[in-house]
């Protein structure tokens, strides 16, 4: 499995294609902060670390950005509290 996370500023989302499926994190920019609304991993993919991973790629954008977050997303949320590593993006 390999990858790169890709920002489709047209769709609004951050996107991750294995095997020519496209995993993606929906979001708001406003500009600042960026708010994660919802994670898709279709299930020809799922149990494979995709969702780690479109979130690890889309996280470190958004600090590359030099801008912060909102993780609306539970499974967002779900990942910063085992990689708090990554809280310091979290806007307020």
């Amino acid at each position: 499995m390999s990858g790169d996370v890709i920002d489709n500023r047209a769709r609004n989302r951050f996107e991750l294609v294995i095997d020519g499926v496209t995993a993606h994190i929906d979001y708001e920019r406003k500009p600042d902060p960026i708010v994660l609304i919802h994670t898709i991993v279709p299930k020809e993919i799922g149990g494979r670390g995709v969702g780690t991973q479109i979130i690890q790629g889309a996280l470190d954008m958004i600090r590359a950005e030099g801008i912060k977050m909102v993780p609306q997303c539970p499974f967002v949320a779900a990942f910063l509290k085992k990689h708090p590593e990554y809280n310091d993006l979290v806007a307020g």
